[in-house]
């Protein structure tokens, strides 16, 4: 499997792995509570579901994630459809959210 568990700062080592999948682009599930991050894997669900085994609580899982050539954020993923959050579309709705999101993976990106 190609998802990276990040403690930190992502490592090259990190990177590779995620990369697998994508190439330049790398998937993210994001904790915007705890502010931990799974990358890289063909599906958002398979970070979810990484982050819950560590203590996560489905409720501040959110997906996106990064075009390595351009540094841009994305907030668009399967997992974001939470109609109990009042999120009815794959894009993170919710201002607060999606900017703990893109704030979290530029911080683990080192942008």
């Amino acid at each position: 499997m190609s998802t990276v568990l990040v403690k930190d700062k992502i490592t090259l080592s990190d990177l590779q792995k995620a990369k697998e999948d994508y190439g330049d682009y790398v998937k993210v599930t994001a904790d915007v509570e705890r502010k931990k991050i799974v990358i890289g894997g063909q599906w958002h669900a398979d970070g979810e579901r990484l982050l819950i085994q560590n203590g996560s609580k489905q409720s501040d899982i959110w997906g996106g994630g990064i075009n390595l050539i351009t540094n841009q954020v994305e907030t668009f993923a399967l997992i974001n459809l939470k109609p109990s959050e009042n999120n009815n579309s794959q894009e993170i709705l919710e201002p607060k959210t999606r900017e703990k999101f893109i704030k979290i993976v530029k911080e683990k990106f080192n942008l």
